[in-house]
């Protein structure tokens, strides 16, 4: 966990986009550790410049032209898997959707009505094809937050995949504001069809792993995302 969250906060800060706490050393061993530079968070800042700069941050693009990242992770408590993938809809069928339904039972669902599901979500997203851009991986409201009024994100689940599934979990449990998004779009508009239906598909994985961690409400708000995914109803 110590050395996945590292890495990635590693390849962030090396972006030289937006501001991380820099990484200073780790340690494995019996007793591992990581050290990061110390930020005192206080205040609010500029929420346009915010989504100006994580926009930047997702120009930087997979050095290898494929989607994952070059260790595993976690996100929350859960294990997350980052095998190199050379096409989005492959990897995040295998490595996204069907690995955290693993992890929470299936929810009640049987093969067959899981494997509807991944055909529909890999038909969706090879319409899709983006580019691998380096993501945060888990940027809810409290992974965020201002040093000095500069924009900082922290404690990752980085990897290289498309950059509206990050932009489909700062909508999830709120905590931006609408400068936030103008100053994104400014600098890199997100593409048709994103609100419609790649946000549920990405946030599915979200509540299914809220689930996976916590249990309770969150296996039947987990269960209608599934369904509007399987029957291509996407809320409003």
């Amino acid at each position: 966990m110590l050395h996945g969250e590292y890495e990635g906060v590693k390849t962030m800060y090396e972006t030289g986009t937006i501001r991380v706490p820099r990484p200073i050393c780790k340690e494995g061993g019996d007793e591992p550790f990581a050290v990061y530079e110390y930020l005192n968070l206080s205040g609010g800042g500029d929420d346009f410049e915010m989504g100006r700069k994580l926009a930047k941050m997702h120009r930087c693009l997979s050095p290898n032209s494929m989607h994952g990242f070059h260790v595993p992770n976690t996100i929350g408590s859960t294990p997350q898997s980052n095998t190199w993938s050379s096409t989005w809809s492959d990897f995040y069928v295998e490595h996204r959707f069907k690995a955290i339904l693993k992890s929470c039972g299936g929810l009640g669902y049987s093969p067959p009505e899981i494997d509807a599901c991944c055909a529909v979500i890999a038909t969706e997203l090879s319409r899709h094809s983006p580019q691998p851009s380096l993501l945060h991986g888990d940027l809810w409201g409290g992974n965020r937050g201002y040093a000095d009024g500069e924009p900082v994100i922290f404690d990752p689940a980085t990897y290289y995949g498309d950059r509206e599934a990050d932009i489909a979990m700062t909508r999830l449990f709120g905590g931006y504001s609408g400068k936030f998004y103008e100053g994104y779009e400014e600098e890199w508009p997100l593409e048709e069809g994103f609100e419609e239906r790649r946000k549920t598909i990405y946030n599915f994985y979200h509540i299914a792993n809220h689930y996976a961690m916590f249990g309770g409400m969150y296996y039947n708000q987990a269960r209608q995302m599934f369904d509007s995914i399987l029957n291509n109803n996407y809320p409003d």
